[in-house]
């Protein structure tokens, strides 16, 4: 299986269940296929969560959900030590399966979300001193409602900068509604009718193919000059960080192997800049009082950078 097949198979089954959502379908196979993780972030009733589960049931891979309140402990998420016939037992949290739901991340304290990072960057958790690997594959799949405040915690630059993408829903077409509405007289759960259609070592398989599509000199410099446009911005306190040409350069990789091709363009950059880097920007604040936006720093930023012209090898 190459990476076009798993993306046309996988687009078929949760389409069986989500309507309407195929770009940020294919931006949640590009970011697992990049070895990355997704920020799911949008109004409530659009179906955030509802994508995230029929993608993780598609996958066929281990799955747990974590949701996301002010109570809830890092131990809850990543697994504690016991005491049993007077020895200390390591007992695992759901952040080891190979597919995590956390379901409204920004309700967790800061000091729970702290939790993940190193799961998200190192794919391991260390407790009690003892470092314990997660599975691979490994994705989280968080999901966040940017307009309610009251009892958030917003998520720091360093836990904003683990997520490779940033997927916004958006609402229906009508069309895409109306086949909503549909679907409900063959009932409410769409998701369970789901049977998995990719195996683990395909993942695997499919991923390792990924990191060999080419980048060309001209497509790397045409990236690094729009990384080094978002540092040197007057509108940006904190212009994107060298992990991010890296979450960039990845996730356009995948991004032309999900196309069938062998080779990165131009085109893939720009379209990939906004859900990459958006969420990665801090603007200056006083900027930031007076209207700009990190969606209107990434426009300038992609109309001042010339275009190469690459000749596919």
């Amino acid at each position: 299986m190459n990476a076009q097949k798993l993306w046309a198979t996988l687009a078929e089954s949760v389409g069986t269940a989500v309507v309407g959502a195929h770009e940020p379908l294919r931006l949640l196979t590009a970011a697992l296929l990049a070895g990355g993780h997704v920020l799911v972030e949008d109004v409530p009733g659009v179906g955030k969560t509802l994508l995230a589960k029929a993608f993780a049931k598609s996958l066929g891979l281990s799955f747990a959900r974590v949701q996301g309140t002010p109570d809830l402990l890092p131990s809850d998420v990543t697994g504690s030590s016991v005491l049993d016939a007077g020895n200390f037992r390591f007992l695992p949290g759901p952040v080891f399966n190979s597919v995590v739901l956390f379901d409204e991340i920004n309700r967790a304290t800061p000091r729970t979300q702290s939790a993940l990072l190193e799961a998200m960057q190192e794919r391991q958790v260390s407790v009690d001193g003892v470092t314990h690997p997660l599975p691979r594959p490994f994705i989280v799949l968080a999901t966040q409602n940017p307009i309610e405040l009251e009892g958030t915690f917003a998520l720091p630059e360093a836990q904003l900068d683990r997520f490779l993408v940033r997927v916004d829903l958006g609402y229906l077409s009508e069309p895409d509604e109306r086949q909503m509405l549909r679907r409900l007289k063959d009932g409410d759960d769409q998701v369970e009718r789901i049977t998995p259609v990719v195996q683990a070592a395909d993942l695997d398989s499919v991923a390792g193919s990924v990191r060999q599509v080419l980048v060309a000199d001209e497509v790397e410099g045409y990236l690094l000059s729009i990384i080094r446009a978002t540092r040197e911005h007057a509108d940006v306190r904190l212009g994107a960080s060298p992990r991010s040409a890296v979450a960039l350069y990845r996730t356009a990789q995948a991004w032309a192997a999900l196309d069938g091709r062998a080779f990165v363009l131009p085109d893939d950059v720009r379209h990939l800049v906004r859900p990459v880097l958006a969420h990665r920007l801090v603007l200056d604040l006083d900027r930031e009082l007076r209207g700009a936006t990190r969606q209107a720093v990434l426009d300038e930023v992609l109309a001042r950078t010339p275009v190469p012209v690459v000749e596919p090898a």
